[in-house]
């Protein structure tokens, strides 16, 4: 995984300390710029927003949704979405899954973790990206939530593609593929 700091991790409009509404300065902690209270030393810490998303192949058709909001708004992306605060990031992709297709599926392995360093605080995107592997369990295939369309793609005839994570996992499948067509092992 590349460590980046591409961007400021003192954002400027948290002006007042959340513990005592003290005026915060910018000061550098560690190597960073941070937000600090002077009066009870509080320091803020820009956390990533994490993101989780699922690769479902069915019969050697990828599971795609076209997207109805921004980023990337009408361009294809597997089923995805952001962890909420407390939530198991493999629930979450379950979750994510059911309210973007209205298909059951259950998380099976890791199959990438994707690091975005030009992710900014308070902006879309994620800048921690964890994509699992799913099968299908049941469902009637529906678009939902904040997909437009849903379908499944033959790898060798997908639609345009919304996010480097999803180009880089198809490109995995589509080589994973190409190697079990030319092992002779059944």
């Amino acid at each position: 995984m590349t460590h980046q700091t591409s961007h400021n991790t003192a954002p400027e409009d948290f002006a007042y300390c959340p513990k005592c509404a003290t005026p915060l300065i910018t000061r550098t902690v560690g190597d960073k710029p941070r937000r600090v209270c002077p009066a009870c030393h509080y320091i803020y810490f820009t956390d990533p927003k994490v993101g989780v998303g699922v690769l479902v192949v069915e019969n050697g058709r990828l599971l795609l949704i076209r997207r109805s909001v921004n980023p990337q708004k009408g361009k294809w992306s597997i089923p995805a979405g952001f962890v909420d605060s407390g939530e198991d990031p493999q629930k979450t992709a379950v979750r994510e899954a059911w309210e973007e297709t209205h298909l059951q599926v259950a998380v099976t392995s890791l199959e990438d973790v994707y690091f975005n360093p030009h992710a900014k605080p308070g902006q879309a995107g994620a800048s921690i990206f964890i994509l699992y592997r799913a099968k299908l369990l049941g469902g009637q295939l529906q678009a939902g939530d904040d997909a437009e369309e849903a379908s499944f793609f033959d790898l060798t005839n997908l639609p345009e593609l919304a996010f480097a994570s999803t180009k880089s996992a198809v490109q995995k499948l589509k080589a994973e593929q190409t190697r079990q067509k030319s092992d002779p092992t059944p």
